[in-house]
């Protein structure tokens, strides 16, 4: 298993020394720096590569949710707080988990594994891209007991649907037993927008914007209120 690197934020030192803890268990887990507030986080971020972040959010200065909104380049995000009412938030943010202190070791670890699942597409795209292999422009989703080969220029946009995605395409609808996120993680992300927490998009393929509605062909997508801004600059409008 490939070494995942870690950054750990809490104004609290011993919650950082229990997550610190949890990490060293699992030789997989790289702790490259902890820290008390996202100010300092952010710097740690700009100048390092990190995999999975472990953030609170009631911390001074900046609040983790507000922290998360500043982030252009996402880690796989594991909230860790004492206040469960923020959850639908973090979710929004489309956070890897949320755990709920005291968190125990193995909720730990189903979080951590959340985190692996989804950065396993990305680093296998990273490491043809560093082979120089040439980028393939689909993907294959196996439903009903058939294949198909699914072009990103055909796919429309994609919705949650419990354990399973619902994929529709120019000519078709797809309904394979797949959690949202692994479906997200096979997308390249230039290409494809999170809009909402249970939709994503094909940027190319937007008709209209209108309200907190996107229009494509003859369907309406909704636009999460915590995905507005960062959609909206991706398009170019700050």
């Amino acid at each position: 298993m490939n070494q995942v690197s870690c950054l750990i934020v809490d104004d609290e030192p011993i919650a950082r020394d229990i997550i610190k803890s949890y990490c060293s268990h699992l030789d997989y887990l790289n702790v490259v720096a902890s820290c008390g507030n996202a100010l300092e986080a952010k710097a740690i971020l700009q100048r390092q590569k990190i995999d999975i972040l472990f953030l609170d959010i009631n911390m001074p200065i900046m609040d983790g949710i507000s922290f998360v909104k500043t982030l252009k380049d996402q880690p796989q995000v594991i909230f860790t707080t004492a206040y469960k009412e923020y959850a639908i938030d973090a979710f929004d943010l489309a956070a890897c988990d949320y755990l709920l202190k005291p968190f125990s070791f193995d909720r730990f670890i189903i979080a951590v594994d959340k985190a692996f699942e989804k950065l396993e597409p990305k680093r296998v795209t990273l490491a043809s891209e560093a082979a120089g292999s040439v980028a393939e422009d689909f993907i294959f989703i196996k439903t009903d007991g058939k294949i198909y080969k699914v072009g990103y220029d055909e796919l429309l946009y994609a919705e949650a649907q419990g354990n399973y995605t619902k994929i529709i395409t120019s000519s078709n609808s797809l309904f394979p037993k797949m959690p949202f996120s692994t479906f997200e993680g096979l997308l390249p992300k230039a290409r494809f927008l999170r809009t909402h927490r249970s939709f994503i998009i094909n940027k190319s393929k937007i008709g209209h914007i209108e309200g907190n509605r996107i229009f494509i062909n003859h369907n309406e997508i909704p636009i999460g209120s915590n995905y507005k801004d960062l959609l909206f600059k991706d398009l170019g409008f700050s």
